[in-house]
C-alpha cells in the first residue's frame, strides 16, 4: 500500500471514530463530568478483579453451567485472494494486544478473578466447501455456525474465544470468530475488524504492526471502576435509580406478562430462533418527520411505539424494557476489546390511556434521566434494588429494545473486501428482544425470541401489529394509545368474514329437529372433542337417542323436570341432548357448587329424575343419599340405557314448551330458578 493509499485509510478510520462519537453523543451516551482523571494501570500485574459486568456473567455460569447463551459468533465474510498465513498472524496478534482475549476467571479463596494468560495463540482451521453446490454450501454454513454458537466455554480455563475459516470458493471465506460475552460485546466487534484489515495490511506486504500499543488493558478499567463507583459518586447515581424503579404498591417492581403459546418453565431458558422484517422507506421517513415534530429521537418515538405494543399485549400501563448501551464513557475504552456495554432500565408508565404524543415526552424524559446516570452498571443496579429473585425471567425487564443507527461499513484493501455477515440466532437471553437498524432509506428489525414460550406464528404477527402501530401513530398522534389500530389489512378482512354469520335461521324446527338433521346429512363429521375423546354425529345422536327412550320410560315428557349433575364430558352432553329428545326440561346442578346450595336447588326444583356421574356421587354421597328422585348413573348404568331404541323418538314438544331451569346465583338473597 503506497503512503496515499495508508493515509487516506487512516483518515478513514478517523472519520469513522469521529462519527461513531458524534452518534454517541447525539443519543446522550456521554455525560458532561468534572472528573478529567484518566483511567491508570493497575499497581499488581496478576489476576484483576472482575468488572460489574463480567461479574454478573460469571455468576449466571455458576447457575447454568455450560450455558451458550452468552457466546457472541460473528462472521466476517472476505472476498479476494486471501493470505492465510497474514490472516491468522494478523488473528493472533489481536489477542496479543488486548487481554481480554487471553483472559480466564478462575475461583481463588471462593472469588472469581481474571487471570490474563501471558500468551495465547490459536489456530485457524479451515473447513472446505468448496465443492458443493450453493444451497448445500448455503445451508452447511448455517449449520456450522449453528453448531460453533452451540459449544460452551469452560469461563475457568479458557481459551474463550475460537476461529475458523470457512472455504466458500476460491476467492471467498468467512471468518467464524465466537467469543464469551464476559471477555466481548458489540461495540468490540468493529474495533476487531478494523485491527484484522490493518494488520493484514501490514503482515500481507512483510511489514510490521502499525498499531500502538493500548494505553491500559481491560483489567485496568475493572479495577478502576469498582475504585471510582463508590461513596458520594455512587450515592448520586444509585439515587435517581431507586425513585426511578422504586416497587409499586405490591413491593415489587412490576413484570411484563405477555400472553404465551407455552407455560414459562420454572426455570428459564435460552432456547430462541430469531425473525426479521423491514419497515419499509415511506413510513419510515414518516418516522422521521414525526421524531422532528416532536422533538424527539428516532430510537425514543420506535421505543414509545414499542411501550405501547407490549402494554396493549400484556393489559398492563407500567412497563419496563432494557435497552444496550455501548458503555464507553472514557476516551481510553474507544479502541479495546472487552465487556463495556451497560444496559438502562426504561419505565413508561401508561395509565389513563395517555395520546401517544403524550407517551413521546414522557419517554423523552425517560431517555434524559436514564443517559445521565448511566454510569451504574446493571449489576450493580440488581443487587442495590434487590427484586424479588424468579428463576423463570431475567430480574427487571423481560422484553429489550435497541436502535442501531451506525451499521458497521464494510472495509477495503487492495483487492479484498471484508465486511460482516447475518447469522441465525439459535438463543435467546430475553422473552423478547427487538434490534433495528437504519439501512438507507429504510428499517431493517430483527426479533429474537425465546421458543420455550413463543411460536413463530405469534412473532410474525406481533411484527404486523408493530408495524399497524407505527403507521397509525404518524397518522395521528394525538390519538389515545387504546384508540390506535393493531390489526393488520389481512386480519381486519379475515375478522369481517367470521362476523359475516347472518343466515335465516328456520323457525319452523327446534333445536333437537335442526341437530337430527345435520346427523342425517354428515354423520361421519365430528360433532364433539373432550379431550382425546371424540364422537361423530352419528354416535352422538344414538346415545342421545338411547337415553331419552330410557327417560321416557320413567314417565319424563313435556314440562317435565330432569336434573344433570354432571362433570364436563361427553356424557353431560348427551344428557342434555337426552333430555331434549324425550321432551323434558334440564335442571343443570353444577358439581363444584357448595353441597348446601345443590339441596336447596333440588328441594325448590324437585326433578323427577337425575342424571349423575358415578365420580360424582362418590364425592357428594350425602346429598345423593338423600335425594327422593330415580338417580341414573351414566357411566355406570349405560349397559342398561344402550338396551332401548336407537331411533329418533317421536317429537312431543312445540316452541312453548319448557327446555331448561336456570337458577340466579342468589346474591340477593336466595335463588331463584329461572324457566327457560
Amino acid at each position: 500500500m503506497s503512503k496515499a493509499d495508508n493515509l487516506s485509510q487512516r483518515r478513514s478510520q478517523l472519520s469513522e471514530t469521529k462519527r461513531a462519537l458524534l452518534d454517541k453523543w447525539k443519543r446522550g451516551e456521554f455525560t458532561t463530568s468534572a472528573e478529567s482523571d484518566t483511567i491508570p494501570r493497575r499497581e499488581e500485574q496478576g489476576p484483576a478483579a472482575l468488572s460489574f459486568n463480567q461479574q454478573r456473567l460469571w455468576f449466571l455460569d455458576q447457575l447454568v453451567p455450560n450455558s451458550p447463551a452468552y457466546n457472541i459468533l460473528t462472521g466476517v465474510r472476505v472476498v479476494g485472494p486471501l493470505d492465510i498465513t497474514a490472516f491468522e498472524r494478523s488473528l493472533n496478534e489481536i489477542i496479543r494486544r488486548h487481554e481480554s482475549l487471553r483472559a480466564r476467571f478462575p475461583t481463588v479463596d471462593g472469588q472469581a478473578v481474571q487471570a490474563i494468560e501471558p500468551r495465547l495463540t490459536i489456530a485457524l482451521p479451515q473447513v472446505d466447501l468448496r465443492a458443493l453446490d450453493d444451497a448445500a454450501r448455503d445451508a452447511e454454513l448455517q449449520r456450522l455456525m449453528q453448531v460453533e454458537s452451540s459449544q460452551p466455554f469452560d469461563l475457568a480455563t479458557g481459551p474463550l474465544l475460537r476461529a475458523a475459516l470457512v472455504r466458500l470458493a476460491d476467492q471467498e471465506s468467512v471468518l467464524l470468530l465466537t467469543l464469551h460475552h464476559i471477555v466481548s460485546d458489540t461495540w468490540s466487534f468493529g474495533i476487531l475488524v478494523r485491527e484484522l484489515v490493518t494488520l493484514y495490511d501490514a503482515f500481507s506486504t512483510g511489514k510490521p504492526s502499525p498499531l500502538p500499543e493500548l494505553p491500559i488493558q481491560y483489567p485496568d478499567f475493572a479495577v478502576w471502576q469498582r475504585q471510582r463507583l463508590q461513596g458520594e459518586a455512587l450515592e448520586a447515581q444509585i439515587s435517581y435509580w431507586k425513585q426511578q424503579l422504586g416497587a409499586g404498591s405490591s413491593g415489587n417492581l412490576p413484570t411484563l406478562e405477555l400472553p404465551t403459546d407455552y407455560p414459562r418453565p420454572p426455570v428459564q431458558t435460552f432456547r430462541g430462533a430469531a425473525q426479521s422484517f423491514v419497515v419499509p422507506r415511506e413510513p419510515t421517513e414518516a418516522l422521521k418527520e414525526l421524531s422532528r415534530q416532536e422533538g424527539v429521537t428516532l430510537f425514543m418515538t420506535l421505543l414509545a411505539a414499542f411501550n405501547v405494543l407490549m402494554a396493549r399485549y400484556s393489559g398492563q400501563d407500567d412497563i419496563l424494557v432494557g435497552s444496550p448501551i455501548a458503555g464507553r464513557q472514557r476516551v481510553e475504552t474507544e479502541n479495546m476489546i472487552g465487556f463495556f456495554a451497560n444496559t438502562l432500565v426504561l419505565r413508561t408508565r401508561l395509565g389513563g390511556n395517555p395520546a401517544f404524543r403524550d407517551v413521546l415526552k414522557s419517554v423523552r424524559e425517560t431517555m434524559q434521566g436514564a443517559h445521565a446516570h448511566q454510569d451504574v452498571p446493571f449489576e450493580q443496579l440488581v443487587e442495590i434494588l434487590h427484586p424479588e429473585r424468579d428463576m423463570s425471567r431475567n430480574p427487571l425487564f423481560q422484553v429489550m429494545f435497541v436502535l442501531q443507527n451506525t451499521p458497521p461499513a464494510a472495509l477495503t484493501l487492495p483487492g479484498i473486501t471484508i465486511s460482516a455477515i447475518s447469522l441465525q440466532s439459535s438463543t435467546a437471553k430475553f422473552d423478547i428482544w427487538l434490534s433495528m437498524e437504519e439501512r438507507g432509506d429504510e428499517l431493517f428489525a430483527n426479533v429474537e425470541y425465546n421458543t420455550d414460550l413463543f411460536e413463530a406464528a405469534t412473532i410474525r404477527r406481533m411484527q404486523g401489529h408493530f408495524l399497524t402501530l407505527l403507521a397509525t401513530v404518524v397518522a395521528d398522534a394525538a390519538a389515545p394509545i387504546l384508540d390506535l389500530p393493531l390489526l393488520t389489512e389481512a386480519e381486519r378482512r379475515q375478522l369481517d368474514a367470521w362476523n359475516a354469520t347472518a343466515v335465516d335461521y328456520p323457525t319452523d324446527r327446534n333445536i333437537v329437529q335442526l341437530f337430527e338433521a345435520q346427523a342425517a346429512a354428515h354423520p361421519e363429521r365430528t360433532a364433539l372433542v373432550f379431550e382425546r375423546e371424540t364422537l361423530s354425529y352419528a354416535e352422538l345422536n344414538r346415545r342421545a337417542n338411547q337415553l331419552a327412550h330410557h327417560l321416557r320410560g320413567l314417565g319424563v315428557g313435556p314440562e317435565m323436570l330432569v336434573g344433570v349433575c354432571a362433570e364436563r364430558s361427553l356424557e353431560l352432553v348427551i344428557a342434555l341432548l337426552g333430555v331434549l329428545k324425550a321432551g323434558g326440561a334440564y335442571v343443570p346442578l353444577d358439581p363444584t357448587y357448595p353441597q348446601e346450595r345443590l339441596q336447596f336447588m333440588l328441594g325448590d326444583a324437585q326433578p323427577s329424575v337425575l342424571l349423575v356421574q358415578h365420580k360424582v356421587v362418590a364425592e357428594l354421597p350425602q346429598l345423593f343419599a338423600e335425594a327422593r328422585q330415580t338417580v341414573i348413573h351414566l357411566d355406570a348404568d349405560w349397559s342398561q340405557i344402550a338396551q332401548t331404541s336407537a331411533e329418533n323418538p317421536a317429537l312431543l314438544t312445540n316452541d312453548r314448551n319448557l327446555a331448561y331451569m336456570i337458577y340466579t346465583s342468589g346474591s340477593t338473597g336466595q335463588p331463584k330458578g329461572a324457566l327457560n
